[in-house]
């Protein structure tokens, strides 16, 4: 285990069994019809318990990002240049991601991105590039 990888445990679990499959999940309160992420058990918008996972379409938009030169916790120091960014995916949260297989003179505010998924050890993690998701 190495301080990139994630803190899976039951409650989190779907997620990254999802992600394995090649599928996004999000949280969506069915009290205020919100989508949230990160998974929380509870609804950061209106506090409701009764939220659920339900599949996102993958399709996002570049928020903001910045190239990462120098990293020197594992696993980043082995990808930098890296481009870590920040997404507005289409189901309405903000998400903290990497956007890769795109050139950094490439990347503008606004772009249209597509869920990918890269292999990381054992855990399978979303990344973003450039494109329409698939319906």
């Amino acid at each position: 285990m190495t301080a990139a990888d994630p803190d899976i445990d039951t409650f989190t679990r779907p997620y990254w069994d999802a992600a394995a499959q090649g599928r996004l999940l999000l949280r969506h309160c069915a009290a205020c019809d919100r989508t949230h992420h990160y998974p929380r058990e509870f609804c950061p918008h209106c506090w409701s318990e009764d939220v659920r996972w339900e599949p996102a379409s993958g399709r996002a938009t570049l928020y903001t990002w910045s190239v990462v030169h120098r990293n020197d916790l594992p696993p980043f120091g082995e990808r930098v240049p890296y481009v870590a960014a920040v997404v507005d995916l289409a189901e309405g949260p903000r998400m903290m991601t990497e956007v890769v297989d795109v050139p950094e003179a490439e990347l503008r505010i606004g772009m249209e991105l597509r869920v990918a998924f890269r292999a990381e050890g054992e855990t399978t993690v979303p990344v973003f590039t450039a494109g329409h998701a698939r319906s």
